[in-house]
């Protein structure tokens, strides 16, 4: 199934600030820990850098789903570094490949959703728990880097499903 690279989505570490949401670049280099310019602070500090969180996918059909529900999210503000286009969401599934040229791609964990959500202007502490049963099983995916390189938005992406 091959899908294109809608959003690349990073967000530096910025003393005071939480990590949503993150901001569109045009390009970017992948390496085993990540995006290039990306720093997660869940990740870094309480995951031990987990590589198998290096990346994280969404597909732009939650992104209208949730859109269509009310809550106007736009690509990056979930989290995710790479919004995807023209894929069904529902079927990807852990063990999967995504080939972006060069770059290979595997999911490795659902990503659940946390309260740092709280921070999105149109959520706040008042629809946090309603925000966040609505992203159960949504937020996206993490996925580790088996192989580095370059991506640009635009490119097409191959998902290989696992076995």
């Amino acid at each position: 199934m091959t899908t294109t690279i809608f959003k690349i989505n990073v967000k530096p570490d910025t003393p005071g600030e939480v990590g949503l949401p993150k901001i569109p670049v045009e390009k970017v280099m992948i390496s085993k820990w990540g995006l290039d310019g990306d720093y997660n602070r869940f990740r870094k500090q309480k995951k031990k850098n987990d590589a198998d969180m290096a990346v994280m996918i969404l597909s732009i059909d939650v992104l209208d789903a949730l859109n269509n529900e009310g809550w106007p999210v736009k690509p990056g503000d979930l989290g995710e570094n790479l919004t995807l286009s023209n894929i069904d969401y529902s079927i990807i599934k852990i063990g999967d490949r995504i080939n972006i040229g060069e770059v290979s791609l595997e999911i490795s964990l659902i990503c659940d959703p946390c309260t740092n959500l709280n921070n999105l202007p149109y959520v706040g502490k008042e629809k946090s728990t309603s925000f966040i049963k609505t992203l159960m099983k949504r937020r996206g995916w993490y996925a580790r880097v088996l192989k580095s390189g370059k991506i640009s938005v635009g490119d097409s992406a191959t998902l290989i499903q696992a076995q």
